[in-house]
């Protein structure tokens, strides 16, 4: 019974498992290999796994895209201890695990679980909301024709303002009659020739004779 064991985790058929269950197996593309993964980043012969003692030791064959333990390149040998991740390239990772602690997780898995009932707390009383004050309705919009329910108070009316008279044309006008009685005066006596009996002392000073 092979003691440890390779799972495909990314790449193609992801989830397959290779039993290790020679001293030493050839990894690559190429069919002749142990181990054969149809991959573009892994080299035709890409890397050789060794048993050594009680574990297998790993080395890069020269490949293209290299192969990394835990994400370090490797340059020579490298000891896989259970758990480590081998990867061929960026795209193809396995993981190298150990036969005896995957058998025991799955008797764990298996092994049957002690139901705990845990009682249901009562659910508490529902609190009573409280009521939502709903609003006033608003007015009804008044409509253009609409008839008003009663009258509509009408703003008072603003007194008319009395509008002052000028003095300038009270005195105007003044001036203006008494203009006109004294042109009117002029005229009656210069047309019945009466500047003689009215007024004799201006009739010499304008240069006539009475």
């Amino acid at each position: 019974m092979a003691q440890f064991r390779l799972v495909i985790r990314s790449g193609p058929a992801a989830g397959k498992v290779y039993p290790l269950e020679t001293p030493d197996i050839s990894i690559g593309r190429d069919n002749t290999n142990m181990i054969v993964i149809n991959d573009a980043e892994v080299s035709r012969r890409h890397a050789r796994m060794e048993l050594r003692g009680a574990t297998y030791v790993i080395q890069d064959l020269g490949s293209t895209n290299g192969t990394f333990v835990n994400g370090s390149r490797l340059s020579g040998i490298q000891v896989l201890n259970s758990g480590d991740a081998v990867s061929f390239g960026e795209g193809v990772v396995l993981a190298y695990e150990s036969a005896e602690d995957v058998n025991a997780t799955i008797l764990s898995e298996k092994a049957p679980q002690t139901v705990i009932q845990q009682t249901t707390p009562a659910p508490a009383p529902a609190s009573v909301p409280a009521p939502i004050p709903v609003p006033a309705p608003p007015p009804p919009p008044v409509f253009s024709g609409q008839v008003p329910a009663g009258p509509i108070p009408m703003p008072p009316a603003a007194a008319p303002k009395k509008k002052k008279f000028p003095v300038w044309l009270i005195i105007l006008i003044a001036l203006l009659l008494i203009l006109c009685v004294c042109l009117g005066f002029f005229l009656i006596i210069d047309q019945f020739s009466l500047w003689c009996k009215v007024v004799p002392f201006l009739v010499p000073l304008l240069g006539g004779t009475c």
